[in-house]
């Protein structure tokens, strides 16, 4: 089956490019021209969301914001001519995985999506020296080969990003990995990514393992390491 990807922007020109030429390499595109039109669309089943920002109504920003509350983690590539720093950094924590600045070049989007479904079919980025045996420590399971987190028994929903950066830094206790490096193994694919990116990351992946956050250890000048020693 065809990868299923779904375009959310209420220029409909934009999406009729979009749609004709995802369709010839070979993906399964549809269209929604608003974020309220996406709301109504079977959102599981899309391999990746490709997010106008700037729309009348809800705005994409606030779409990818209620899909990552409802823990719907389908990779999301904002598509926008909002380019600043700021607005890098509000995609990103609103739940984006890659940011694309308008006007842009198809062949550009065309690369971007289907280096995301390679890393959705993997799982997890190819880079990461990761191996499919449970990472346990006090109330904390962390399972590479189902993709999943608990704490004291109950599911923590995370992006691909946020997992493989908490893998990354627990599979190697006391390493301390720099921001590069980070970017280098959970991005694998180089977008655009900077090393402010990385924190706000580990910002809200501490938030997300509430009281574990502590573990994550920010070495200024370094880097960050996750720091224990309880793994069974």
């Amino acid at each position: 089956m065809d990868p299923k990807i779904l375009i959310v922007d209420d220029d409909h020109d934009i999406c009729e490019i979009l749609e004709f030429n995802l369709f010839k390499e070979g993906f399964d595109a549809e269209c929604a021209y608003s974020a309220e039109e996406a709301l109504t669309k079977p959102l599981r089943n899309f391999a990746v969301i490709l997010l106008d920002v700037m729309m009348g109504g809800m705005s994409g920003f606030a779409l990818a914001e209620k899909l990552r509350a409802d823990d719907i983690q389908i990779p999301i590539i904002f598509l926008t001519a909002k380019n600043t720093e700021d607005d890098l950094l509000t995609g990103f924590s609103s739940g984006g995985d890659d940011y694309i600045s308008k006007p842009f070049s198809i062949k550009e989007v065309i690369a971007r999506v289907k280096a995301i479904v390679k890393r959705t079919a993997d799982n997890l980025p190819q880079n990461n020296d990761i191996t499919n045996s449970k990472l346990i420590f006090d109330d904390v399971v962390i399972d590479p080969e189902t993709k999943e987190l608990f704490i004291k028994g109950k599911l923590i929903a995370l992006t691909k990003t946020e997992f493989a950066i908490l893998v990354l830094l627990a599979k190697n206790p006391k390493k301390t990995f720099s921001r590069d490096d980070i970017i280098d193994r959970a991005w694998n694919e180089k977008t655009f990514v900077t090393e402010r990116t990385v924190d706000v990351h580990i910002t809200r992946l501490r938030k997300k393992i509430g009281e574990y956050g502590s573990k994550i250890v920010n070495r200024p000048g370094y880097g960050y390491k996750f720091d224990n020693n309880d793994y069974i």
